[in-house]
Order: C-alpha cells, then structure tokens, then sequence
C-alpha cells in the first residue's frame, strides 16, 4: 500500500522529534524536583520526638522535687518564733528567793546541825530557868517562822498557776501550727520545761511544808524534854516554898 507523500513526510517528521520530547522525562535525579514520603523515617522521628519530650518532663518533675524538698528543709530548720524561757525563769525565781528567806532554820545543813545541838538538844542540867525558857521561846519562834516560810511558798505556787496556764495556752497553740520538725520539737522541749517548773514549785512546797512539820515535831520534842527537867528541878528536895508578901494593888 502505498502513502501520500505529504502524510508519509508528516509522519517522519513526528519520528524524529519523539527524541526530543521525552528528553525531559529522562533526566538526571539531581534534576528531578520529586518528594518521597517515608512512613518508616517519619515514625522514627515520631518517637524521638516523644521520648525526648519525656525527658524535659522528667526533668521538670524532678527540679520541682528539689525544690519542694528544699523548701520543706528550711521549714523544719524554722526556728519557733515564740519562747516561754524568760517567764518560766521568772517564776522558778520568785519560789526560790522564798526558799533563800527562810527565816531562823534555813534549808542548810551545817545551820540546821548547829541549831538543833543548841536549841533541840537535850536539856542541859547547868541551864537556869531563864535560859531554859529563852531556848523554849527561840525554838517556838523557829516553828511559827517555819509555819510562816510554808504559807508564803504556798502562796507564790499559786500565784504562779496562773502564768503557767497562760504559757501552756501558748506552748499549745505554737507546736499545733508549727511549720518544721524544728517548730515543733521547740514547742515541745519548751512545754517540758514548763512541767519542770511546775515539778519544781511543787517541790518547794513538799520541802517547806515538810520543814514546817519538822519545826514542830522537834519543838514538841524539846518540850517535853524540858517539861521533863523542870519537874525533875521542881521534885529535888531543897529549899521548900517561903512565903512572903505580894502586892497587887498599887495605893494612890
């Protein structure tokens, strides 16, 4: 079969530019401006991403822990801002300059000896009448100044019962708000001395009662042993009883 001439020259023509037309479709990779999506690369970096971001978190976390923990140490480290020392002072003073101004007797044991081996002793058979009722009354006086000293002490106590509920309101209400171990060990170390000091008034009360008591028992000894002396003084044969003369009435 045979073509026209201009079909077949058309046809040729198209032949030689097919060359030319698929040059572009063949050119190098660095030429080409392709993108290619990778599913396995994009998880990868999914996760890197994730775990790095845990990190920071973890991180964060545990500054935040520091710093939490390092304000919970200053706390405990806080001192307590209130002190009952100087009033518990105060009160242990005041029952103890009583117990220092004990009249006659004091609490010493050397005055004590010395006074009850002049004063307690056994009568002394040389003594004279006046002397034995001197001894009698210097030892009366030891026991009302004993009775005295007691009562003061007594007194002082509870007059310090008011301080000490005052200072225990205190004492209570600082270690219940207390912000630190410190805080609250303070509160309660002061709260203890608040109870020797009670202890302590207490004891100064025993002691002056007990000394009170003692006056008396030993006086009432004493006096029996003098009773004992001055009957024995009045038995002994001697001079009888001499009448004599007595006036009662002062004439104008």
């Amino acid at each position: 079969m045979t073509l026209p001439r201009s079909r077949a020259a058309r046809l040729a023509a198209a032949l030689l530019l097919a060359p030319v037309a698929l040059t572009p479709m063949l050119a190098t990779p660095a030429q080409a401006q392709w993108t290619v999506f990778d599913p396995t690369n994009y998880v990868q970096n999914v996760l890197t991403a994730a775990r790095s971001l845990q990190q920071i978190t973890n991180q964060i976390t545990s500054l935040q822990n520091e710093a939490q923990m390092l304000i919970n140490q200053a706390r405990n480290l806080a001192s307590l801002p209130y002190s009952s020392l100087q009033q518990l002072q105060q009160s242990v003073q005041r029952t103890q300059q009583l117990l220092q101004q004990a009249q006659n007797i004091a609490y010493d044991v050397q005055q004590i000896d010395q006074a009850f081996q002049t004063k307690y002793a056994n009568v002394s058979m040389s003594a004279s009448d006046t002397q034995l009722i001197a001894d009698a009354r210097t030892r009366w006086q030891n026991t009302v100044g004993g009775l005295q000293d007691a009562m003061r002490v007594q007194a002082t106590v509870v007059g310090n019962i008011d301080t000490n509920r005052t200072q225990m309101s205190a004492l209570v209400g600082a270690s219940q708000s207390a912000t630190g171990a410190l805080q609250a060990t303070q509160a309660g170390n002061q709260l203890l001395a608040l109870q020797a000091q009670q202890l302590a008034d207490l004891t100064a009360v025993i002691a002056s009662n007990g000394r009170a008591q003692a006056l008396q028992s030993a006086e009432q000894a004493a006096a029996a042993e003098q009773g004992r002396e001055q009957r024995r003084r009045f038995l002994t044969p001697g001079t009888g009883y001499q009448p004599g003369n007595a006036q009662m009435f002062h004439g104008n």
